[in-house]
């Protein structure tokens, strides 16, 4: 029974899931140029961390609406790399050693993306006509 619901009901799950990491992506950004969502301050769009902004912003657009979201997630996948290169793994090897766990968390969702795109309730399917899922 509850098999057949969520299997019935598996693309409103992805759906969600792609709207709120697409959001919680996208707050980052905000948090770096904006100051918005209780920042500690901002950033300049010259900064490493500017520049971090900009593409979590845009990558964060991308996957809400579900356009380009393979290559988004792409995009977003590298960031986190570097992201995690640059910043944890100065202050040691493992994620819960170093505070770097949201990065790789982070990483692991984009690849999910990457291997299932948008999913069915997404603006590539009308903008591009895809078929649907089934």
């Amino acid at each position: 029974m509850i098999s057949n619901y969520l299997n019935r009901n598996k693309h409103y799950f992805y759906f969600t899931f792609r709207i709120l990491v697409g959001f919680l992506f996208f707050v980052h950004g905000a948090q770096k140029l904006f100051g918005w969502f209780a920042s500690k301050g901002t950033y300049a769009i010259t900064t490493q961390l500017g520049l971090a902004g900009i593409i979590e912003i845009f990558v964060g657009i991308l996957i809400i609406i579900g356009l380009f979201t393979r290559y988004a997630a792409i995009l977003g996948a590298l960031l986190m790399i570097a992201a995690y290169y640059l910043v944890p793994m100065k202050r040691g090897l493992w994620p819960w050693q170093n505070g770097g766990e949201l990065a790789i968390i982070y990483f692991l969702i984009f690849l999910v993306f990457i291997a299932l795109g948008a999913g069915k309730l997404a603006l590539d399917n009308y903008i591009f006509e895809k078929t649907k899922e089934k």
